[in-house]
């Protein structure tokens, strides 16, 4: 049972998108009565059309923590194929070098924020469209200024971001890092994708090739489609190909609360008749056709960082999400840390009526798990992007030992919640 201490306090989450809104549920599942959400972007959020992937075990977990919902669409996957462009074969999938379990489940973005979004009581206080302009700790507490002016916090929880504001506030010398190569996605209905049996529903699909790769699997269509799965891919690509878009300066400069332009309209004509031209040289015909398939307004470019900060909490200040780490996304495991982390300051509050303690108790469990999860995003990317074995000399065993090397940890998919891998 939550103390009156946990019930009397005033919390503010900075960053409305998934972590944000499960940072707030998490407060008020431990007993916090009052919880302010703040979220710059004005209206809901659920639009977004992307995938998420969730390791079946780390599912089940959050599901049974109440953080994920048996009943949200979801697409079952049982296998990853990895395949290789070789004009000797001709499968226009390519040449499959190995099979290997993937238990992973697929969400729509969207369906995921609306099913943490609909869950937060009514007494939420939910800003849409409020920007945080800075956020200041005190002798108790934090205060959040606004364009509106500023208001005290016993706890000021940010999940804003990478850019996150209140990271800004706890770790200034903390900067994201540039990855140097950018990850390309796309998501569309899968009715529009050609010959569509030669790739079965429950098989996601690693395309490899020198210098990167594409990743391929379906998921469902987001609340209010009325079409039914859709196409997900993310492709990757190293410099050497022409892709790299050039570095964001805001990166460096660390812009508060800022999100990346990654809509489709940041896109030149250039640059997408480019990543179609080299579709057609490093992939099999099948994937190349499936990934020009992508109409303008359902591709986007998402410039990659990682970083992890030294500590999760500073006083009355707490991150949550990509705020406390951002890891590649090759981990897998991007939303699956984001709500591990609120669980994580769910059980922290409701275990003692004692805020500094319960903050040292979060930090202490969650903060090593972002290490990790950074060093295995930079470990899969330098095996998957930046320096990519020759592919096409790899068999069954040859890539079920390269992958073994590249996970090292076993961390792929998110660490157990207990911290332990799986």
């Amino acid at each position: 049972m939550a103390g009156q201490r946990t019930r009397g306090l005033r919390v503010a989450v900075v960053g409305g998108s998934i972590a944000g809104c499960a940072a707030a549920l998490a407060a008020h599942r431990a007993g916090a009565e009052n919880v302010t959400l703040y979220e710059r972007a004005p209206g809901r959020l659920g639009e977004r059309g992307m995938g998420v992937a969730v390791h079946g075990a780390r599912y089940a977990e959050l599901e049974a923590a109440g953080y994920l919902d048996a009943a949200m669409p979801w697409v079952q996957l049982r296998h990853r194929h990895w395949y290789v462009r070789d004009t000797a074969c001709a499968d226009p999938l390519g040449r499959r070098i190995a099979r290997m379990d993937f238990p992973f489940r697929t969400y729509n973005w969207g369906s995921l924020w609306h099913e943490l979004r609909d869950r937060l009581p009514a007494g939420t206080d939910v800003r849409s469209g409020t920007r945080v302009e800075a956020v200041t700790p005190a002798e108790t507490g934090a205060e959040v200024r606004t364009e509106a002016g500023g208001e005290r916090y016993d706890l000021v929880v940010g999940a804003d971001g990478h850019r996150s504001v209140v990271r800004g506030a706890a770790f200034a010398e903390v900067r994201p890092r540039l990855a140097g190569y950018p990850a390309w996605r796309g998501a569309y209905p899968v009715e529009r994708l050609a010959d569509p049996e030669r790739w079965p529903v429950g098989e996601c699909a690693y395309v490899v090739f020198p210098g990167g790769h594409l990743i391929v699997y379906r998921i469902p269509a987001g609340p209010g489609d009325p079409t039914g799965s859709r196409v997900n891919w993310v492709f990757y690509t190293a410099p050497s190909t022409g892709l790299a878009l050039p570095a964001d300066p805001a990166a460096t400069a660390g812009s508060p609360d800022e999100r990346d332009r990654s809509a489709a309209d940041t896109l030149s004509t250039a640059q997408r008749e480019l990543l179609a031209r080299v579709a057609d040289a490093l992939l099999p015909p099948y994937w190349a056709a499936l990934l020009k398939e992508t109409a303008r307004d359902e591709l986007a470019v998402q410039t990659l960082y990682d970083f992890t900060a030294p500590r999760y909490t500073a006083g009355p200040l707490l991150l949550l999400g990509d705020a406390a780490t951002v890891a590649r996304p090759h981990t897998g495991a991007g939303a699956v840390k984001a709500l591990q982390d609120a669980s994580a300051l769910e059980r922290a509050l409701s275990s003692t009526p004692d805020l500094p303690r319960a903050l040292h108790g979060y930090d202490s469990e969650r903060a090593p798990t972002g290490r990790t999860m950074v060093d295995l995003g930079r470990r899969l990317g330098d095996a998957l992007v930046a320096r990519t074995p020759d592919w096409s000399a790899l068999d069954q065993r040859g890539l079920e030992a390269w992958w073994q090397r590249a996970d090292g940890s076993g961390a792929f998919g998110g660490k157990r919640l207990d911290g332990r891998q799986s």
